[in-house]
């Protein structure tokens, strides 16, 4: 298995599929059975993968058949939801719990884990001591879209490996350059994406788009410029993909790697257009190192609002995120960080129902 090498297969045997692809990669080459293999999945949120914000269990399935048949028994998942989602739940919702009794495989709540600290040239950064200590971390995220950085893929997904709290620390260093360091400071050995049904408007799901392939590397970057590409997107317009290449996580490099395709009899497209609903709803919002859920949340009440014909009667802006910590911000406030804004929606984060409920109090 070349590093700069990719392989997509496309169909909808999606277990089948997995098997298939890691047969062709000769994974299992590269393994003993004495190694403890840890599989993150993204369950950023407890919804089933049809709604494309999460990871097919079938694809999950897939990985531990295949595994288990090379004589691999020694297998873990871990994962830790966004903040203000509990990961038990959705490991039930999203099929997982149902998955660790078929296979004999546990599953771990990184929100219960210890971390060790990491430093990555001048940051130092929280990682959850299960995955550093897995002898080969396979790394399954969702290809989405995200509100804050265009699209989550390969290296978004290492962030479920860290606390909640150093979540929030990434949003108040801009997100950007931490999800680059993260990919050093925990490098996947094989990164497999579920391509399947992916949300190309918000990272929370409710609008899939049917893709229906599977890819994977071992170079998470190679990956993220990928995905980028497959989205209609240069890989100059997800800024943590240049700098995480940069600083030698890996390599965004497409014209020097070699694609190899599947199954391209069930290929339906090439490219996908990513919708623009999220950036055209952000033009009401000013925000600050809003965390993922809060600002999640927000763009959906606002989805809702403009579904109901009221978002036009929105005159203030709406302010959001961390930065605005102790200060009296001139609009509306969405969670417990605008507290000093004279009018806000408590919660941390808050639903997309109470944002809903507050902001239409503000249009009478």
């Amino acid at each position: 298995m070349i590093k700069q090498e990719l392989h997509v297969i496309y169909g909808t045997n999606y277990r089948q599929m997995v098997k298939d692809l890691l047969a062709k990669m000769q994974l299992a080459a590269g393994l003993d059975s004495q190694m403890q293999v840890a599989i993150k999945p993204n369950l950023v949120v407890a919804k089933e993968a049809s709604q494309g914000a999460t990871t097919t269990p079938a694809v999950i399935e897939g990985i531990i058949e295949y595994l288990q048949a090379n004589g691999i028994h020694n297998i873990s998942i871990m994962e830790g939801s966004w903040v203000g989602d509990d990961t038990k739940r959705a490991f039930r919702v999203c099929g997982y719990t149902a998955i660790a009794q078929k296979y004999g495989v546990p599953l771990y709540d990184l929100k219960d884990d210890d971390f060790q600290v990491k430093r990555v040239g001048e940051l130092e950064l929280k990682v959850c001591k299960k995955p550093l200590t897995a002898d080969f971390l396979i790394n399954v995220p969702v290809l989405k879209a995200h509100c804050q950085t265009l699209l989550t893929c390969a290296l978004k997904n290492l962030k479920g490996c860290i606390p909640d709290s150093e979540k929030r620390r990434f949003h108040q260093m801009g997100l950007m350059k931490p999800i680059a360091y993260l990919g050093k400071a925990l490098p996947p050995g094989i990164t497999i994406v579920d391509a399947i049904a992916g949300d190309l408007t918000f990272e929370e799901g409710g609008n899939p788009v049917r893709m229906d392939r599977i890819i994977a590397g071992r170079d998470p970057v190679l990956l993220d410029a990928y995905a980028a590409w497959l989205l209609g997107y240069s890989p100059a317009d997800i800024e943590y993909i240049g700098i995480a290449e940069r600083i030698g996580a890996g390599s965004a490099d497409l014209a020097g790697a070699q694609i190899i395709e599947h199954n391209t009899e069930h290929k339906q497209a090439s490219r996908f257009q990513p919708g623009n609903r999220a950036k055209q709803l952000a033009r009401h919002v000013i925000a600050k190192d809003a965390c993922s859920a809060c600002y999640g949340s927000l763009i959906h009440a606002l989805q809702r609002l403009e579904d109901n014909g009221t978002l036009r009667l929105l005159k203030q802006p709406v302010c959001i995120g961390q930065g605005y910590q102790g200060q009296a911000a001139a609009g509306l406030g969405i969670g417990q960080c605008l507290r000093q804004c004279g009018s806000y929606v408590p919660g941390c984060p808050p639903t997309a129902k109470s944002i809903v409920d507050f902001l239409e109090k503000q249009l009478c």
